[in-house]
């Protein structure tokens, strides 16, 4: 991520195509305004059981409230996009913010999981809408790498500071990290003051329908004959629409690109096992090895922090390695990461499964949204790469639902 030459391959239309500022935001703004989103999303990690008492319910119950989080940051993905298409980015500013701050109002103060469900989901939608105002003023691989890097810190950083402020304060504040992104707006906002949206039709049934596909899918783990009968349904209707609007809000010339469909389906395998194993691995070193909480924060802090960074020396390097290379090498490292687990009674080896499971999913995010772009056409990029991160984030629904059903239960 050396390079400050601007972006010449899918990452840039995804990034440039929605807005072009007329003043460009320092870069540490963006990352202030988009990364504490990922220590939000894993601050629960450590402190489950303790939130579960706290609400009354079972520690596999409480999980909901990292599901609800996931699915909201993956339909809010694509359509705060589109937001930021038709009104700009002040306007998706003023939504993203308004939602953050009532939803981590009610995760503050309620103490009813109803309530906390619908706060959590609140306070995703509001990051989903931050982060695409983020990615689309980055404009250059290096600013789109602070921003990137930042997730991988900070998302690894997550269990560890969640655990902490839910020893000193509560685990109401501890869920409140991603609040911290307001910080950023006001000057984000006047960078991008007179910033003009493009005009372009936006596609409601296409976004209803997409929206019900993934709630569907979401649901799987937990609920799977009355998912699966209604993921079939918003599928069968989602291929009708796009019979009669192939350049809608999902274009069907995407769908039918064998490169992106490789690239989906190995993105959300990737961030499936990841995420399992993140809140999996606490319990299994727990149980196997005696490991103090505090030493499973700090252990798994540095596993992920290993894996992020080795993750961004992948995409580096992911250009001279050739796609077949790439695929092999993330999707065998994927794979060994949960096989080592199952089995591993040391900490240190399960730690070290942690590392691979990160730098399989983080490098596959890196990399592969972009073979996920180059599939389309300039001007429906921005939808291929969307759909992309929507795949990826059903991993963060998945991972913790199997988790509680195979470990946390």
């Amino acid at each position: 991520m050396a390079t400050t030459q601007r972006i010449p391959d899918a990452t840039a239309s995804a990034t440039a195509s929605v807005t072009s500022p007329p003043r460009q935001v320092p870069v540490l703004w963006l990352a202030l305004l988009a990364t504490p989103m990922a220590a939000g999303a894993n601050a629960p990690v450590l402190i489950l059981p303790d939130m579960a008492r706290s609400l009354g319910v079972a520690t596999p119950t409480v999980t909901w409230l990292v599901t609800a989080f996931a699915w909201a940051m993956a339909v809010g993905t694509p359509l705060l996009a589109g937001l930021l298409r038709q009104r700009g980015v002040g306007a998706t500013l003023k939504v993203s913010s308004a939602l953050v701050v009532a939803g981590t109002a009610l995760v503050a103060t309620v103490p009813w999981l109803p309530l906390a469900l619908v706060g959590r989901a609140g306070q995703a939608l509001g990051g989903a809408g931050l982060v695409a105002v983020a990615m689309n003023l980055a404009g250059s691989t290096r600013r789109m790498g602070v921003i990137t890097s930042g997730f991988g810190v900070l998302g690894a950083s997550g269990p560890l500071l969640g655990s902490l402020i839910g020893d000193a304060v509560s685990w109401h504040a501890a869920l409140s990290i991603s609040a911290v992104s307001l910080l950023a707006v006001p000057v984000v906002a006047r960078y991008a003051k007179g910033t003009p949206p493009l005009a372009q039709p936006f596609d409601t049934q296409g976004a209803g329908l997409l929206v019900a596909l993934a709630s569907a899918l979401i649901l799987l783990p937990h609920t799977p004959l009355p998912a699966l009968g209604a993921a079939l349904v918003a599928g069968a209707l989602l291929g009708q629409h796009l019979r009669w609007r192939p350049e809608g809000f999902v274009p069907a010339a995407v769908l039918r690109s064998p490169l992106f469909l490789a690239s989906a389906l190995t993105g959300v395998a990737l961030s499936t096992s990841y995420f399992t194993l993140l809140f999996a691995l606490p319990r299994l070193i727990t149980d196997r090895t005696g490991w103090s909480t505090s030493a499973i924060g700090t252990g798994q802090l540095i596993a992920l922090l290993a894996g992020s960074a080795l993750s961004l020396l992948f995409a580096a390097a992911a250009a001279r390695l050739g796609r077949r290379t790439v695929f092999a090498a993330l999707i065998t490292v994927g794979a060994l990461a949960p096989a080592v687990a199952a089995f591993a009674t040391s900490a240190p080896v399960l730690l070290l499964t942690a590392t691979a499971a990160v730098f399989a999913a983080t490098g596959s995010n890196a990399v592969l949204a972009v073979y996920a772009g180059g599939t389309a056409p300039a001007a429906q990029r921005p939808s291929a790469i969307g759909l992309f991160v929507l795949c990826y984030q059903l991993g963060g629904a998945f991972g913790p639902a199997i988790a509680a059903v195979l470990v946390l239960a």
